[in-house]
C-alpha cells in the first residue's frame, strides 16, 4: 500500500466506535477560553478549520476540571452543565465532516505558574529545580479528602463532555500535570493509599477512569495519554509505564496516546536533553520521538495505540502504522501553522511547512517546555481569530507577551479556598 492509503484507513475502537483515518491531533492548549471559562466563537472557528482539514480524530487543548486550578489564562473549565450551550456549539463545529472531538480532561497540579491561581496543590509538596523556581511555586500537598473530590469532578467533566455532543474524552496523564505527578515517585513521595508503591501511585489515575466510566458508560471513547517515562532522575520510568498500561488496558481504556516528559524535561516538544531517548539511526529514521516505546507497550497490550512526536513525512507515519506497533499518527505542532496538512497528507503531497525547536537566546526559558505551550497557542488564537498563522513569529516576543499575561492574570486570582466535593 501506499503510504497515503495506509493513513487513509478508517479504525474501529474496541467498543465499536469507528475513526474515519488514521491522523489523530494531539492537544495543543489553545487558550481561548471566556473570563469565566466558557467556550468562545474563536474555538469553534478553529475546530471547525481543523474538521474541514481532514483529521480523523482531533483531541482538544487541555479542558480543566477546577476553575481555581487552570494551566493557562484562557482555559476552558468544565465544572458542571452551566456553559452546556457553548460547549455544544464548540463540539457541533469540531465534528463537523465526520470528525471524532475528544475533550481532553486535566488539572495542571504543581505545573501551573506563579500568580495565576492562589495556590497550586499536588501530591506531594516537592519543588521544581532551583533554576524554574521564579516561575513555578512550591505545592502545598492533597489531602486524602481533596484527592477523591479531584476524582469526581472528572467524572462530573466527562458526563457534561458527552452531554454537549463531542465523540469521546481523553485524560491528560502525561507532560507532568496532576494524573502525570500521582505516577511519578519523583513528584508523589506519599506513603498513604495514593503512593508509595508503583500499585498506589497508579490508584488516582484508576479512580479518575472509573469516575469518568461511571458517568458516560461502556460505549462512549475514553482515551488516556500518557507518558512512555518522564525523563527526569527518580521520574515515572518506562518498567512503570508499561504496567500503567496494562492496568488501564484491564479497566477498559479505549485508546492510549503515547508521549513523554515535563516541563522540566520536555521531551515531547524535541528539545534536546540528556535524556533516555533513543538515538540511534534506525530510530532517526523512523522518525517518531517514542516509537520503540510503542513496540514494547503493543507486546504488553492489545488496546489501540497512538505515538506523538517527531512525525515528518507520510511515509514515516505510514511505517509505523505498517510495522503494527500503533494504529493511529499523532501529529500536533504542525496543525498550528498548516490546519489542512492532513487533506495533503491523504492527497500525497507533502506538509509545506517544518516543524523545529524554539529558541529564544535565554537558556532558561529554552529548556522549559512552557515556551513550546506559548508559542503554539499564539498561532491557534491567529486561527481562532480568522487569521493565517505566522510560522516565522519570533519565539521571544510570544513568551514576553504571554509572561505579561499571566501576570494580569494572577492579579485576578480567586480568594483561597479548599478543594470541596463536586
Amino acid at each position: 500500500m501506499t503510504a497515503q492509503t495506509t493513513l487513509a484507513q478508517s479504525l474501529t475502537l474496541p467498543n465499536g466506535s469507528q475513526i474515519k483515518n488514521r491522523l489523530f491531533k494531539s492537544a495543543m492548549s489553545e487558550a481561548l477560553a471566556g473570563r469565566d471559562g466558557a467556550p468562545t466563537p474563536e474555538l469553534e472557528r478553529l475546530y471547525g478549520a481543523w474538521a474541514s482539514g481532514g483529521i480523523g480524530l482531533c483531541v482538544t487543548g487541555n479542558v480543566m476540571i477546577d476553575a481555581r486550578a487552570v494551566g493557562e489564562p484562557g482555559n476552558v473549565v468544565i465544572e458542571d452543565d452551566t456553559h452546556l450551550g457553548a460547549l455544544k456549539n464548540w463540539a457541533q463545529a469540531a465534528t463537523a465532516n465526520h470528525t471524532q472531538c475528544w475533550v481532553q480532561l486535566n488539572h495542571p497540579g504543581k505545573q501551573a505558574p506563579k500568580g495565576l491561581n492562589h495556590e497550586t496543590v499536588a501530591p506531594s509538596a516537592v519543588p521544581f529545580r532551583s533554576d524554574m523556581q521564579a516561575f513555578f511555586a512550591t505545592p502545598r500537598a492533597l489531602e486524602d479528602s481533596e484527592i477523591q473530590a479531584l476524582v469526581q469532578r472528572f467524572g462530573t467533566a466527562a458526563g457534561v463532555v458527552k452531554q454537549a455532543g463531542f465523540s469521546g474524552v481523553q485524560i491528560h496523564g502525561a507532560h507532568g500535570y496532576l494524573v502525570s505527578q500521582f505516577l511519578s515517585p519523583h513528584h508523589n513521595t506519599r506513603t498513604d493509599a495514593w503512593g508509595g508503591t508503583a500499585q498506589k501511585r497508579r490508584h488516582f489515575v484508576l479512580e479518575v477512569y472509573r469516575a469518568m466510566r461511571s458517568a458516560v458508560g461502556p460505549a462512549f471513547p475514553i482515551g488516556i495519554k500518557l507518558n512512555s517515562a518522564d525523563f527526569q532522575r527518580g521520574g515515572f520510568t518506562e518498567e512503570e509505564s508499561i504496567e500503567t498500561i496494562r492496568a488501564l488496558a484491564d479497566a477498559g481504556m479505549d485508546l492510549i496516546e503515547i508521549s513523554g516528559g515535563t516541563y522540566e524535561a520536555p521531551a515531547m516538544t524535541g528539545v534536546q536533553q540528556k535524556t533516555q531517548l533513543d538515538k540511534k539511526e534506525s530510530t532517526l529514521q523512523r522518525e517518531a520521538y517514542f516509537l520503540a516505546f510503542a513496540e514494547k507497550a503493543r507486546q504488553a497490550v492489545r488496546t489501540p495505540l497512538v505515538v506523538t512526536g517527531g512525525f515528518r513525512s507520510a511515509q514515516g507515519m505510514a511505517q509505523a502504522i505498517d510495522c503494527g506497533a500503533v494504529d493511529m499518527v499523532g501529529i500536533a505542532r504542525i496543525m498550528a501553522i498548516e490546519p489542512d496538512v492532513p487533506a495533503r497528507l491523504l492527497a500525497g503531497l507533502a506538509a509545506q511547512h517544518t516543524v523545529k525547536p524554539l529558541r529564544t537566546g535565554i537558556q532558561a526559558i529554552d529548556k522549559m517546555g512552557l515556551l513550546e505551550v506559548s508559542w503554539y497557542t499564539g498561532q491557534l488564537k491567529r486561527i481562532g481569530r480568522g487569521d493565517l498563522p505566522k510560522p516565522h513569529e519570533s519565539a521571544l516576543w510570544v513568551f514576553v507577551k504571554q509572561a505579561f499575561h499571566m501576570a494580569l492574570a494572577g492579579k485576578k486570582k480567586r480568594p483561597p479556598t479548599k478543594l470541596r466535593a463536586h
